[in-house]
């Protein structure tokens, strides 16, 4: 756990130090807090994943929403087996860190990918791809997106089955 948490440090301030450096002087995020806050874990605004962007029992957790000085939301996602998500991209990309479980992921027209509890997988700016669970574990990953011009992501169609059992 304490390497996890050491990779996600790295990426928040990798994602807060592009972020200060990319401005076009536009600005309509909310201030940020003035001083340390902690969130606790568990706390976060928890809803079931909506039907027309994801594929089974998916549960997201809303942890950190972008701010003026750090244009990236961070949430908790889990994936439930077989669940996954649309195709989809992300105009200022997004990291994810496995947490739990097993998860698969495909970028287009390339195979399909497995990664696990401790991996962290990038993914680039407008390349669609999906992500979810593999057919016999649960997944739950961090997911630090990139906001540009007040959008984390672009959803696409469904995956189909097909595609989901292509491997």
């Amino acid at each position: 756990m304490f390497k996890i948490l050491n990779v996600l440090s790295i990426i928040i301030i990798m994602s807060v130090a592009c972020s200060n450096n990319a401005g076009n002087g536009e600005n309509n995020y909310p201030a940020p807090p003035s001083e340390t806050s902690l969130i606790v874990n568990g706390s976060g605004q928890k809803s079931k994943g909506s039907e027309e962007y994801f594929t089974g029992n998916v549960e997201v957790e809303a942890i950190i929403p972008p701010n003026s000085s750090s244009h990236f939301s961070i949430a908790y996602v889990t994936f439930q087996p077989r669940a996954r998500s649309a195709w989809h991209t992300h105009p200022a990309g997004q990291h994810l860190i496995v947490l739990e479980g097993i998860g698969l992921t495909q970028e287009e027209g390339k195979p399909i990918q497995e990664f696990r509890a401790g991996d962290v997988l990038y993914c680039p700016p407008n390349v669609k791809h999906w992500h979810g669970a593999s057919p016999n574990s649960y997944m739950k990953h961090a997911a630090i997106t990139g906001v540009s011009n007040g959008s984390g992501v672009t959803w696409m169609e469904k995956v189909t089955d097909e595609e989901y059992n292509d491997r």
